[in-house]
């Protein structure tokens, strides 16, 4: 029998390498193994931590666009397994995020990541897509009366787009958290921005979110 350091490490490995049947095969073990983990750690100990070495490897440019939509596949071969044996409450507080690139930027990748991450959390995801028109963000958060509105941007001239979208959010819904990520943006840029929450990665997306999501929750206990 393997031990959760094995099975963790098969899964992180299916998800690098995109094995889809490694994949596969490695949730079914955690599966058959209730003992020693639950599903949850298989996902974001075993899956989501192979995703963000993939980042890395991305990063690096190790790995280019189609590697990284193969390994999502491996990603999405174990979560298919593994998501419907985690329970409703475990750790996803059932929240939504609007996700999406802003307007006049084509690129997605980092936000398809960020994407993930939230899917694996267990979030229900609102995606958008690349080159999103500002008012999109604002219309998706009131119809949905998502908790979170997460904007990724590229390039310098686009990023100023994330400024006028939260003034846009806040003006209508202050309760609304927003993040922000991408090459160009920095904590300080968050800040200046007024966003509530800033990723520098994948991985980093989800915990950030929670964060946001716990310190609202306290915010609307208090009221």
């Amino acid at each position: 029998m393997s031990s959760k350091e094995e099975i963790l490490e098969k899964l992180k490995e299916a998800v690098v390498e995109y094995e889809e049947d490694d994949a596969r095969e490695a949730a079914q073990e955690a599966l058959d193994n209730p003992e020693i983990m639950t599903p949850m750690e298989a996902v974001m100990d075993g899956l989501a931590a192979g995703m963000e070495e993939v980042g890395n490897l991305y990063d690096s440019n190790e790995y280019f666009v189609p590697e990284v939509l193969m390994c999502a596949d491996a990603l999405y071969a174990g979560l298919d397994l593994l998501r419907p044996h985690i329970p409703k409450d475990a750790g996803n507080m059932n929240a939504q995020v609007v996700i999406g690139s802003i307007q006049g930027d084509v690129h997605d990748i980092g936000k398809n990541l960020v994407k993930m991450m939230f899917d694996v959390a267990g979030w229900e995801v609102h995606d958008l897509g690349r080159d999103v028109p500002l008012e999109q963000f604002v219309e998706k958060q009131l119809s949905t009366n998502s908790e979170v509105v997460a904007m990724s941007a590229m390039m310098t001239t686009t990023m100023l787009g994330m400024k006028k979208v939260i003034q846009m959010i806040k003006e209508k819904n202050p309760d609304c958290l927003i993040m922000l990520g991408g090459a160009p943006v920095t904590r300080d840029v968050a800040n200046l921005f007024g966003a509530d929450g800033y990723a520098e990665s994948a991985g980093n997306a989800v915990s950030e979110g929670i964060k946001m999501i716990s310190r609202l929750r306290e915010f609307q206990a208090g009221k």
